[in-house]
Order: C-alpha cells, then structure tokens, then sequence
C-alpha cells in the first residue's frame, strides 16, 4: 500500500532548520494523500510494513514525500532489490544496488549482518533522509544522514548514494551477483541518474532485511 507511508499531513505553517538546503527554514508543504486499497506486490508487505512505520517515526525530518527509496536486503545482490516507490501513483522501479564488504566477508552475494561501526565497511539499517548533492570519487553522487541508532554514523562513515562499476548490469549477469561497497548505497551509472533526479534531497529512504 504505497500511501500508507504518508503520514497525517503537517500543519503548512510550521517550519524547521533545514539540514539539507542552503537558505533559511522553510514551511513544510501541504500534501494531501490518495488512497490505495492495496500493496504493490513487487515488494514485500511486511518491508512496506516496517518502512512505513519508520517512515511514519521520521516524518518531521523529511521535507518531500513524494518518493521513497527501499532497500530490501533480503534478497542477492544480483537481483534489482532497490525500489523507488511514488507514493502517489503506487509506480515502483528496480535497481540493483551494492552491499558493504564488512556485511558479505565471503562475498556470497547475500547480505549477512549489518553494522554502525565506523571502519566496519557494512551496511547500516534503518530510516535515512537525503541530503547534498555533491561531486564525488565515482561521480556526481548524494549524501544520507541515519535517522536511527542502527545508522546514527552514517555521516561520519561518509555513506553515500553513488555509481560504481562493479554495480552495472553486466556484473551480475556474468557473476550472478555484483561487487561490493564500503557501506555505501553503489548503483549502476544509469540507476544512479533515476535515483538523483528522483529521490532527491530531503527524501526518505529506508533499508532493511527480513529474516
């Protein structure tokens, strides 16, 4: 049910220090939610579930809610486990995205713990909010600040949203799985232009495996 990650809509009034933005506070918009009598079956329910209740935890900390990322680590890394959901139209895409080294030592491909730890090279759980743009080591890539004790240091791990080349297609085609990153959220070079221009900063993104 992909409007149910829409909490009550805030007061259009209020404002609050922007973390993400240049400029000064700014008043949240109104966003008047369409009802969805169902779930999205491409991704599972009881991900929506969780998500939508860290979503609901975190609503003041996000200035869009137009569009969430998920991240369900259940699956390999050679299946398009990243999901961008429109939480208006229900639309959802698919992209395949890395996991840390430090949560597959083995590389199996399957994501096996996560981590906080800073020097860790795992992926942390939780909720997130985007924030910068800025230019990076692979590219153009987007900065995450952890929302939740789970990923609290996500900042100062310096996890990020960007391209690799061990996340494209043909890596898992040949492999069955692709590389992995140092915590970080790696995606194809084509993934990453959907989910910049997409998801955006101030924007919730959320990462978990069901067990």
């Amino acid at each position: 049910m992909p409007s149910v990650l829409k909490a009550q809509t805030a007061d259009p009034y209020r404002t609050r220090p922007d973390r993400y933005m240049d400029g000064p506070p700014r008043p949240y918009a109104s966003a008047p939610a369409t009802a969805r009598p169902y779930a999205d079956p491409v991704i599972d329910p009881r991900l929506v579930a969780r998500a939508r209740a860290s979503f609901d935890r975190h609503r003041n900390s996000l200035r869009h809610i137009d569009i969430v990322g998920i991240a369900d680590f259940s699956k390999s890394s050679g299946e398009s486990r990243f999901y961008l959901l429109d939480t208006n139209s229900g639309r959802v895409t698919r992209h395949l995205v890395a996991h840390g080294r430090g949560s597959d030592p083995e590389h199996s491909g399957f994501l096996q713990r996560f981590s906080n730890v800073p020097g860790s090279e795992a992926t942390s759980s939780g909720g997130y909010v985007t924030t910068l743009y800025y230019p990076g080591r692979y590219g153009r890539a987007m900065r995450v600040r952890g929302l939740d004790y789970t990923n609290s240091n996500a900042e100062s791990r310096a996890i990020v949203i960007h391209s690799a080349w061990y996340a494209e297609p043909q890596v898992a085609a040949m492999q069955g799985r692709i590389g992995r990153s140092e915590g970080c959220f790696a995606f194809s070079y084509q993934s990453l232009q959907e989910v910049l221009a997409r998801l955006g900063p101030g924007r919730f993104l959320y990462a978990d495996r069901l067990v």
